[in-house]
């Protein structure tokens, strides 16, 4: 992984959703927390409703942050959930999702998840031809045919996603090219074809990428619908939508994305007018809304270096240490909220801002600037809303976990 120097800056902020350091510090209790807005939240849900084509539903992507409080605030807001483990699953079904709107995905289910999955009515999202046969298999023992959808690793490979999982040997879906040998397992009734799947990429950025990738996958389900057992009830796009982690990228231009999306919407809609069409969003939607508040307990010089060591850091945000598989380590945006009174903001200081474990790799602000920071303030790491807490080895040196408030 590359290092790139950071030219950020520690911006002083009051507090957070209305939050000031004491009320924040209060619930903090002593030890990190991670802080989610319900108002901005709200404020994504109602842009992408805005700037969706009318009739596309969406769908929270537990994986982004299952925080149980969280997912029944969607709730109320989305339409489905995509769910990648039994955990998760009862997660969504405890917030109150209708199961025939759940997709549960994931490379190695097992027989008790297929079991549940099939008892509940959820939906199926079939890796393999192998699971397939699964499925089929636990479908039978229990007597009910398993609503499965296929999901399918797209021919092409996407530029402008910072991680590509269409293209290329995955362990993620089903080739396109081997699509001929699934239709016959539906032919014996306990397989009851539910609709489509396609995840082309994630944190993408660039609105022309998007519309590429949803045009070809539209292509690809237009082209298989002769061969479908049925009129497919869920097409399942992906989403891939990206948020910006720092003054050098530029946010999504949603109303653009939107207007590029009416033509794949509008196919769709022509040809399977029952079906429902989700974009399957995680990140987009609660990324940008939650903050991992730190308190600074030591500041000291090592050979003309300033570091700020927190009581936090990356056992509890994985991502901001640059550890999650990036490619290149970027800083996350900071700021810092003052809790010691006032911060002298006239010197501008560079700091490493580190965590507490026991290794040099624990790391959330390199070459950062900022102004008088000193033990008791409060570091902020903002986009923390998605894979932070439950992406993160909380328990590596057995330090406390950390909070987590819906505020």
């Amino acid at each position: 992984m590359k290092d790139v120097p950071a030219v950020e800056t520690i911006k002083v902020i009051p507090g957070f959703a209305g939050l000031d350091a004491a009320q924040l510090g209060a619930l903090m209790a002593g030890e990190p927390a991670y802080f989610y807005s319900r108002a901005a939240v709200a404020r994504r849900v109602e842009d992408l409703r805005k700037a969706l084509p009318e009739g596309m539903n969406l769908a929270y992507s537990l994986k982004a942050n299952p925080f149980p409080p969280l997912v029944g605030l969607l709730r109320d807001r989305l339409d489905g959930a995509d769910v990648t483990s039994f955990a998760e699953l009862q997660t969504a079904i405890n917030a109150g999702f209708d199961p025939a709107s759940i997709m549960f995905a994931g490379p190695a289910k097992t027989e008790t998840d297929h079991r549940a999955a099939i008892a509940l009515g959820v939906g199926i999202c079939a890796e393999s031809t192998g699971e397939l046969r699964r499925i089929a298999a636990a479908a039978r023992q229990a007597g009910r045919p398993a609503r499965v959808l296929l999901r399918i690793n797209p021919d092409f490979a996407l530029t402008g996603a910072s991680m590509r999982m269409g293209g290329a040997p995955t362990q993620f879906g089903i080739d396109a090219a081997d699509l001929g040998e699934v239709w016959p397992l539906f032919d014996d009734g306990a397989l009851s074809f539910t609709g489509v799947h396609i995840y082309w990429g994630s944190q993408c950025l660039s609105e022309a990428a998007i519309e590429e990738a949803n045009r070809i996958s539209v292509e690809l389900i237009l082209g298989q619908a002769p061969r479908f057992p049925r009129q497919p009830e869920l097409l399942n796009l992906g989403g891939g939508f990206g948020i910006p982690y720092s003054d050098r990228e530029r946010p999504l231009d949603l109303g653009l994305v939107g207007r590029n999306l009416r033509p794949c919407h509008r196919s769709l809609a022509q040809a399977f007018p029952s079906a429902r069409v989700f974009l399957e969003l995680g990140r987009y939607l609660v990324g940008e809304a939650g903050i991992y508040v730190t308190r600074v307990v030591d500041r000291k010089v090592s050979h003309g270096v300033t570091f700020l060591v927190t009581d936090g850091g990356m056992h509890h945000f994985l991502a901001a240490s640059g550890n999650l598989g990036q490619r290149i380590r970027r800083n996350y945006p900071l700021s810092v909220i003052p809790g010691r009174g006032d911060i002298d903001t006239s010197p501008a200081t560079e700091f490493e801002v580190v965590g507490a474990l026991c290794t040099p790799i624990d790391l959330l602000g390199h070459r950062v600037l900022g102004p008088d920071i000193r033990p008791g303030d409060l570091i902020c790491v903002h986009c923390a809303g998605a894979y932070g807490r439950t992406a993160s080895p909380v328990d590596f040196l057995s330090h406390p976990h950390p909070r987590e408030y819906l505020v």
